[in-house]
């Protein structure tokens, strides 16, 4: 079903008429925005709205797998590595993030979305309103155009016309990112010479350029002494990992948290540099259906 109901896909959900339906709204009993004149309904606080209602025994909701998904980080992925959490990954961007989560095919996402007035509580509340997940900050971080070694005269993404450049998966938030800074140069990828395929992690990308199979591409500034890259840095951005809140106290979170505030963490992030942990363990959203 889609993110907002309009009325009658309200009435359909909860089996009543159209009026009734409007009636819920009109006493302010159902969770509910106006826009543009319609009436729409957040599918994910309609359904925690039924929840809060309900009476007799609770029934324990199946269990989340131990999987991390959304975007890739080198510090944290390193950091679930050496935590001995057990949590499996799985990487495809911050966006298919979002979606494991909704579906709770994951229990923590990676998210990195620049929003107008910060990063990722828009686009977490977007996606699953309400909904028990608490936001929970990793690190701030530097990104920016990565560069092959050697290349020149690329300074700024107005630079990158005809340059080869390698992208990421529409699903990476730093792709959508990356297109919307060419739309303020009047550019597009096809005034790119982009490669056919393209990274799926930050790592992936910066070795393509480290073996020089493209010029440039936006990456991480943590990756470029690494793989010997050269770096213009274009945006800082904050690293969160939003967390069902009924795994965010479980063993193999607690390890994985426990850890990333470990003195082991400040000096892996301050060898990979690029980071900065001063905001380490900040929760910027906490949800509020149980």
């Amino acid at each position: 079903m889609p993110e907002y109901l309009t009325t009658k896909e309200l009435a359909d959900l909860l089996r009543i008429g159209e009026r009734k339906a409007y009636d819920l709204a009109s006493s302010g009993e159902v969770p509910c925005v106006r826009a543009m004149g319609k009436l729409l309904f957040p599918r994910a606080e309609v359904i925690a709205w039924l929840s809060a209602s309900r009476t007799g025994p609770q029934v324990a909701e199946p269990p989340l797998p131990p999987i991390v998904a959304g975007s890739h980080d080198p510090l944290l992925d390193w950091a679930l590595r050496e935590s001995g959490s057990g949590l499996a990954t799985y990487y495809d961007g911050s966006f298919d993030g979002l979606n494991r989560l909704k579906v709770r095919s994951a229990q923590a996402a990676v998210l990195h979305i620049h929003e107008k007035d910060g990063f990722n509580t828009q686009a977490l509340h977007d996606k699953l309103g309400e909904a028990p997940i608490v936001l929970y900050e990793i690190a701030q971080r530097r990104r920016g155009l990565l560069l092959a070694s050697g290349v020149t005269g690329i300074s700024d993404f107005a630079d990158l016309k005809g340059r080869r450049v390698i992208l990421r998966q529409d699903s990476a938030a730093s792709q959508r990112l990356f297109d919307m800074q060419l739309e303020t140069q009047d550019l597009t990828r096809e005034d790119l010479d982009a490669l056919p395929t393209c990274a799926r992690t930050e790592e992936e990308l910066a070795i393509a350029l480290h073996d020089s199979k493209a010029e440039a591409g936006f990456g991480l500034g943590a990756l470029a002494g690494l793989y010997d890259l050269g770096f213009v840095p274009t945006h800082s951005e904050r690293l969160d990992l939003a967390i069902w809140r009924r795994a965010y106290f479980d063993d193999p979170m607690l390890k994985l948290l426990g850890f990333v505030q470990s003195d082991r963490f400040t000096t892996r992030a301050a060898e990979f540099g690029g980071y900065d942990l001063s905001g380490l363990g900040t929760i910027h959203h906490n949800g509020a259906s149980g």
